[in-house]
């Protein structure tokens, strides 16, 4: 398996050392490979990953392995206090890129929408919906080129839908995209795409990083699922927005939501999307959403995917629909990025952007930590107009939560490889900020290397 790594900033281990005095890496993440008979195994913090037999695999449960050279070289066999004392030193490392890092500001205009999605956890937020000021525009552009001056940063407007029919909420996002530009601030879009069409003139004023809209699933799915209020199909002035935007040279991501009722629609969505030349595209590409509970129970909880369960049936269906492949490629944990890249990401010690690479403000002139917070009643974290206030301790337990702050992280091998997800969906569950929202990392890598790497499934 490509990703073997050594060596980089502190070296790894002194082969010299006694092996008497190692012990097999608690970072190690050791497991079958679904629908084969070999194993993998790979350490989020060496940075390394290897496919064993079935010998292989055999000798390290009995720990009558003779490879310690080579175990040790590549962090799976190692001495507790120089792991430790990398694990430190890494740890530093990520606070230092963490700051340096590109913060997305989302901006949410207003939280009205055109459409009645049979899903739309907003539906439950009693929100103003004044139009939207330049007074507050303004306020927005001056906090944001204030606080984050030292920060690369990019916009995304977020609704709601922020691309409404009208000329008042046309010369909002025009006065916003207007905005951006002249500071130099790229500009993402999060929209139904309804009328997107409609807006493409005004996105080319700007710098458009991405054009995120929602497809769940070909004509009568998607209509089914996210129809117009009052009734009224979505489809087609959707793809007409999508290729319109392609054309001009937006990149675009199309998102699907997916929760039981819609997955096995999965492939013809695919083979849609292959059919309209878009996955050849480059400014092309694909998500996959999970519809959850985020803030409050759905009318028909049944319906929704725990995250194994989600991926296990996303496994099924590309093992019989392999072109799925060609429209989305699911991370499978680290199983992606290790198969594009030939190596693992670096060790992931925080999964959570809020209040760190990520800050979410509102038309009525509040501040949250992320998308997952904004427009919850109590989650803001301060204010930007008509004055500006921060709530510093609220902000602090934010910016400090990650591994190293969840107690339950402390002793789990799958840390680095899962973040302590979301803050947001922890605290709902829990009370607790400083929780873990735990990802199934040992899952999903025994099938996401098993599509990725097993050859035995081509």
């Amino acid at each position: 398996m490509p990703g073997a790594r050594h060596g980089g900033r502190y070296g790894y281990y002194d082969r010299n050392v006694n092996s008497q005095m190692k012990t097999f890496s608690k970072h190690n993440i050791f497991g079958r490979i679904r629908d084969s008979e070999n194993y993998f195994i790979l350490n989020p913090l060496s940075g390394n990953a290897d496919i064993l037999t079935p010998e292989k695999a055999r000798e390290i449960r009995e720990k009558t392995y003779t490879d310690v050279e080579e175990y040790s070289a590549k962090g799976y066999l190692v001495d507790e206090t120089e792991e430790d004392r990398l694990y430190k030193l890494k740890y530093l490392d990520f606070l230092d890129e963490r700051e340096s890092n590109e913060v997305q500001i989302f901006f949410v205009p207003w939280y009205a929408c055109n459409f009645s999605c049979s899903y739309c956890y907003q539906e439950g937020y009693a929100k103003e919906n004044a139009p939207l000021t330049e007074e507050v525009i303004n306020a927005f552009f001056n906090y944001i080129t204030r606080e984050f001056s030292d920060k690369k940063k990019y916009i995304t407007i977020f609704g709601g839908e922020p691309l409404l029919a009208g000329a008042g909420a046309r010369a909002s996002i025009e006065r916003i995209i207007t905005k951006a530009a002249e500071r130099g601030i790229p500009v993402a879009v999060v929209t139904n795409g309804y009328y997107l069409a409609d807006y493409l003139d005004i996105l080319a004023k700007g710098s458009i990083r991405e054009v995120q809209v929602t497809l769940d699933g070909v004509r009568g799915v998607h209509d089914a699922r996210r129809p117009l209020k009052g009734g009224g199909v979505t489809f087609d002035r959707i793809v007409e927005g999508i290729d319109g935007a392609l054309v001009r040279g937006f990149p675009v991501n199309l998102r699907m939501v997916i929760d039981r009722d819609n997955i096995d629609d999965l492939p013809e969505l695919a083979e849609f999307a292959i059919e309209k030349g878009w996955t050849k595209n480059p400014l092309f590409k694909t998500q996959i959403g999970r519809n959850y509970e985020l803030h409050r129970c759905q009318a028909d909880s049944a319906r929704l995917f725990e995250r194994a369960g989600l991926y296990e049936k996303l496994y099924e269906i590309i093992r019989q629909h392999p072109r799925v492949l060609e429209f989305h490629r699911p991370a499978y944990s680290v199983s992606r990025f290790l198969s594009d890249n030939g190596e693992l990401p670096v060790p992931l010690y925080d999964s959570c952007p809020g209040c760190k690479s990520e800050w979410a403000f509102d038309c009525t002139g509040k501040i949250y930590p992320c998308t997952a917070t904004v427009g919850k009643d109590g989650e803001e974290v301060g204010t930007f107009y008509p004055e500006e206030t921060k709530r510093e301790d609220i902000i602090e337990e934010w910016e400090s939560r990650d591994v190293t702050t969840i107690p339950e992280c402390a002793g789990c091998s799958l840390q680095l490889a899962c973040g302590g997800g979301c803050g947001s969906v922890a605290r709902n569950r829990t009370g607790r900020l400083h929780a873990p929202d735990c990802r199934p990392v040992q899952p999903l890598l025994e099938m996401g290397i098993s599509l990725y790497f097993n050859k035995g499934n081509e």
